[in-house]
């Protein structure tokens, strides 16, 4: 019996990067001998066994026969007489198809390495047009290593567009498609994940409603790149900066995790305009009521690929409300309550915190206004935080107000206060007024 170190831990060593799991594969061995040794098995479709005592997963080299249409058509053999070169013939690319012995020793059958120093996406074998998942796959690399150089082989992309026109794309499970998606969302260069899924032809097949978005214009005056799907992905970028600020708002308890956060925050950025793919032509290049749009089409993804609740309910949400936040100066104080009341601001800080920063991600996500200030979050946390001070049992205990008086009153004194915050934002910064025209996004258009 042999034991390697393959996959990603061995690709990530070799171009210095930190790499968070490893994974063997044993040559050699039956199930009866990993049980005798003390592993635990854990695998349903074929057999991968945890170390007893670093619990990493060990898998039984195996060999592949492709069955039947989608992820899961494949008939496994894990016979003791798969050698390692077998092994990494079935993966996707060819710098994934590295092994590593005990001593350091790179075994390297299918040229990762001179792969790795091109800076090449490469698949192994013809065998990759048989797994659609490997389409979103390579993407999630892309996105991954966009910021390194990488790119994608002419001929490995040829095969993605192949399983695409083939139809082995439509098998796969919306477990599966959001499971790469959501993991593609929170690599470096996320808007790379979907850039290359359209180029292949996939995005129009797995994320319609965002497909369409290319060449669909926007006003040029607040969105100089003026295509809605290349602003959507300068928004996914400037989405990557800002997900280091969640970690301020979440929950002491631990909740919410700063990956949900930072998931449901990059989901929401990616489905916030989608509402304006359905603008009649004759409209363009504005989108009435494209928020409500967004909100619903924003729902209808969710429910195809199940996503989870946070994620779904930010990107409802963020659709809806980002040009009420955009307009945050123009809107009457009862408007902003309203808005962060329909945020569900006294109860979930954190769930406000990830509006604002998508809504900041979308006003930098346009060509010049990268770096641009953004005193409307500003000035939504400060009308937040002044009226969560203004308390039900402070106004019940001093003047006596109880039922619907009392949930009067204490609305009342909200606004009031909001109105304040307004009056001290427009003073002391640079906030445009009421009658100013700088509203900095043409979603208003």
């Amino acid at each position: 019996m042999q034991i390697f170190l393959v996959g990603g831990a061995v690709r990530d060593q070799l171009i210095n990067k930190t790499t968070h799991d490893r994974d063997w594969v044993v040559v050699g061995a039956s199930p009866a001998e990993m049980l005798a040794l003390g592993y635990q098995q854990v695998g349903r479709d074929f057999p991968v066994f945890l170390h007893p005592k670093s619990k990493e997963e060990h898998a039984l080299a195996r060999t592949e026969r492709k069955t039947a249409a989608g992820y899961g058509g494949f008939d496994c053999y894990t016979g003791s007489d798969v050698t390692l070169e077998e092994d990494l013939l079935r993966r996707d690319l060819t710098i994934n198809a590295m092994a590593q012995t005990e001593d350091g020793t790179i075994i390297d059958p299918y040229g990762g390495r001179r792969d790795l120093e091109a800076r090449i996406l490469r698949h192994v074998s013809p065998a990759f047009s048989e797994d659609p998942l490997r389409v979103l796959r390579v993407a999630r690399f892309q996105a991954r290593y966009a910021n390194d150089g990488f790119r994608i082989a002419d001929e490995t992309l040829a095969l993605m567009q192949t399983i695409v026109t083939n139809g082995e794309i439509e098998h796969l499970t919306a477990e599966r498609v959001w499971s790469e998606t959501a993991r593609a969302l929170l690599e470096p260069s996320p808007q790379r994940y979907f850039e290359t899924l359209r180029e292949c032809g996939a995005l129009a097949i797995l994320l319609p409603e965002l497909n369409i978005l290319w060449g669909i214009p926007q006003p040029e005056k607040y969105h100089p790149e003026i295509d809605t799907g290349v602003h959507t992905m300068m928004a996914l970028q400037q989405g990557t900066r800002l997900c280091e600020r969640l970690a301020d708002s979440l929950p002491e308890d631990q909740s919410i995790t700063q990956t949900q956060a930072a998931t449901a925050l990059m989901y929401a950025i990616l489905t916030h305009d989608l509402g304006k793919g359905l603008t009649p032509r004759h409209e363009w290049p504005t989108h009435h009521g494209h928020e409500r749009l967004s909100a619903h089409l924003a729902n209808k993804v969710s429910d195809r690929l199940g996503v989870p609740a946070l994620c779904r309910q930010l990107a409802a949400k963020t659709a809806e409300y980002h040009t009420h936040c955009h307009r945050a100066f123009e809107l009457r104080p009862a408007t902003v309550m309203r808005t962060l009341e329909a945020l569900d601001y006294l109860r979930r800080p954190a769930f406000l915190n990830g509006f604002l920063l998508a809504c900041e991600a979308d006003a930098r996500g346009r060509t010049g206004y990268e770096s641009e200030p953004y005193p409307q979050a500003d000035y939504f946390y400060a009308a937040a935080a002044n009226c969560r001070q203004i308390k039900a049992s402070d106004i019940q205990d001093t003047l006596g107000f109880n039922g619907k008086a009392l949930g009067e009153e204490l609305r009342k004194r909200r606004i009031r206060k909001i109105e304040q915050v307004r009056k001290d934002f427009i003073s002391l910064t640079s906030a445009p007024t009421p009658t100013s025209s700088t509203t900095p996004a043409g979603d208003l258009n």
